[in-house]
C-alpha cells in the first residue's frame, strides 16, 4: 500500500545552518560603508544641507510676516528630519530588521508631501521677502531643495514602481 511522496526527516537539516550564516551576515555588517557614496545618499545629504541653510537663513532675519516664515521653519526642519531618518534607515541598515514597511515607498510617499509643503512654504516666503537679503537667500535655498526632492522623487519613483513592474512582468 503507497502513502505517497511524503517528507523525510533528517537529524542534520541544512535549515539552521543557512540560518546561523544569515544571522551572522546581518550582524557582521550593522553599518553600510556603500552607502554615503551612492547617488541617493549624495542627494540626501545636499537636500540636507539646504534645508539646514534655509532654515538658518530665514531664522536668522527679521521676519515681515510671522506666520508665513513660522511655516516655513517647520516645514524644512520637518523635512530635513525625515529625510535623516531615512538616511539612517539605509546607512545602519534597519530596512532590514523592519520588512514590514516598504521603504521605497515610503520614501516616495514622503518625498510627495514634503516636496509639494516646501514648494508651497517657498513661493509664500519668496513673496513676503519684501527684499530682505536673508529672507531671499531661505527662499532661494528652499527652491533649490524642492528641487533636489522632486530629483529624489523620480529616484524613489524609478525604485519602487518601476522595478516592481518590470518584476511583475517576468
Amino acid at each position: 500500500m503507497s502513502h505517497g511522496a511524503g517528507l523525510v526527516r533528517t537529524t542534520c537539516s541544512s535549515g539552521s545552518a543557512r540560518r546561523t550564516a544569515a544571522a551572522r551576515a546581518s550582524l557582521e555588517g550593522l553599518l553600510d560603508p556603500l552607502y554615503p557614496r551612492t547617488h541617493a545618499a549624495l542627494l540626501k545629504v545636499a537636500q540636507m544641507v539646504t534645508l539646514l541653510i534655509a532654515f538658518i537663513c530665514v531664522r536668522s532675519s527679521l521676519w515681515t510676516d510671522y506666520s508665513a516664515y513660522s511655516y516655513f521653519e517647520v516645514v524644512t526642519i520637518c523635512d530635513l528630519i525625515m529625510i535623516l531618518a531615512f538616511y539612517l534607515v539605509h546607512l545602519f541598515r534597519i530596512y532590514r530588521m523592519l520588512t514590514c514597511i516598504s521603504w521605497p515607498l515610503s520614501e516616495l510617499l514622503h518625498y510627495g508631501i514634503g516636496t509639494l509643503l516646501l514648494l508651497i512654504a517657498s513661493i509664500v516666503a519668496a513673496s513676503k521677502s519684501y527684499n530682505q537679503s536673508g529672507l531671499v537667500a531661505g527662499a532661494i535655498f528652499g527652491f533649490l531643495a524642492t528641487f533636489l526632492c522632486l530629483a529624489s522623487i523620480w529616484l524613489s519613483y524609478k525604485i519602487s514602481c518601476v522595478t516592481q513592474s518590470t518584476d511583475a512582468a517576468v
